[in-house]
């Protein structure tokens, strides 16, 4: 039985286009050789953010952040802190202040994934982070990701995810609509996950049953003998992720102020200055190469590599998190109170 007749619904479509254009081309040429030398996939985990859908006959869902925390909560927190110093900051009109501070309100108090404030749904959502692996190493970024090669460690990193529009019925190239078509059936099966965890994810192939590719991101990880663990928080630009390798060779204890009275940093926080002057060199070395993403340290090995994230969409949008989605802390009152007139109360 045909469950769609006609033109199947946005969250079920995979629009794959052709574009007469070199740099298209050269693209998906380079998606198709990856995944050839990078055929399988590790899943880390969930990663939580906001979206936000206004008014509009066919109104789409936005990202309004990076979608790179790790429990829901700190997403909530961040919503919470966005509809605040909207009601501080971006109206004079007290009927939509009231309507922004009353969502305030509730994620102060119940741990809840969706608030509408000014007629726009807030919503907290969930994605998957994977990397490619193909003969024991992780996918490095590839030649056609968006890259630069400034090294100042200051610089702020670009965002490709804020303002990300979700939508699953977008025209892609063949090399993205073949990867979501092969991610559609992604779920957690190692017995690795507790079992809640993995009925979750067989669930939500049935309500959540479409995916969407979020903008590619890069970490540096360090490679160990069976696995790798996290060096960096997720960037933009291996670039990005390069320069926070240099960041964590060369600064590893943040500059404290020059204090009289300022207390002797205990043993496990002083830097060996021997230990140093080796990282600062191997960063130094690390910088005179043009695009480096491997680096070898005192027998450690550090490499950046390309992270993808994947979010389930369903016929209501992007998936929320799941019950087995765990925090470590529950809602509170972050901001002061702030009344319709825009007046804030400090406690004592």
């Amino acid at each position: 039985m045909n469950d769609h007749p006609g033109k199947s619904p946005d969250h079920l479509t995979i629009n794959v286009t052709h574009r007469d254009d070199p740099v298209f081309e050269v693209t998906q040429a380079d998606a198709f050789a990856s995944v050839r030398k990078y055929p399988n996939i590790v899943v880390r985990g969930p990663l939580f953010g906001l979206a936000a859908q206004g008014r509009g006959e066919r109104p789409r869902w936005r990202l309004l952040g990076e979608l790179d925390t790790g429990f829901p909560q700190m997403a909530r927190d961040e919503l919470n802190s966005h509809l605040w110093f909207k009601a501080k900051d971006d109206t004079e009109d007290r009927v939509v202040r009231r309507s922004l501070l009353k969502a305030v309100a509730r994620l102060e108090k119940d741990p809840v994934n969706e608030v509408t404030a000014d007629g726009v749904r807030y919503r907290i959502v969930r994605a998957d982070e994977f990397a490619r692996i193909g003969d024991s190493r992780l996918e490095p970024p590839r030649a056609t990701d968006p890259d630069e090669d400034g090294w100042d460690l200051d610089a702020p990193d670009p965002s490709r995810t804020k303002g990300f529009v979700v939508d699953h019925a977008a025209a892609v190239g063949l090399a993205e609509g073949i990867d979501r078509a092969g991610l559609l059936q992604l779920s957690y099966t190692a017995d690795r996950f507790p079992d809640d965890v993995r009925a979750d994810s067989q669930r939500a192939l049935t309500t959540h049953p479409g995916v969407v590719l979020l903008p590619t991101t890069f970490r540096v990880v360090e490679r160990k003998e069976l696995s790798w663990s996290m060096v960096t928080g997720q960037y933009a630009t291996p670039q990005g992720a390069r320069r926070a390798l240099v960041h964590h060779l060369t600064r590893p204890v943040p500059q404290l102020p020059d204090l009289p009275d300022m207390p002797e940093l205990p043993a496990w926080m002083k830097v060996d200055e021997k230990e140093q002057a080796i990282h600062d060199r191997a960063a130094k070395k690390f910088m005179a190469r043009r695009r480096p993403n491997e680096l070898i340290v005192r027998g450690r090995r550090y490499e950046v590599v390309r992270v993808e994230r994947v979010m389930r969409i369903g016929p209501d949008g992007p998936e929320k998190p799941r019950p087995s989605d765990t925090d470590d802390y529950g809602p509170s009152q972050i901001h002061p109170l702030m009344d319709e007139e825009g007046n804030i109360t400090y406690s004592s």
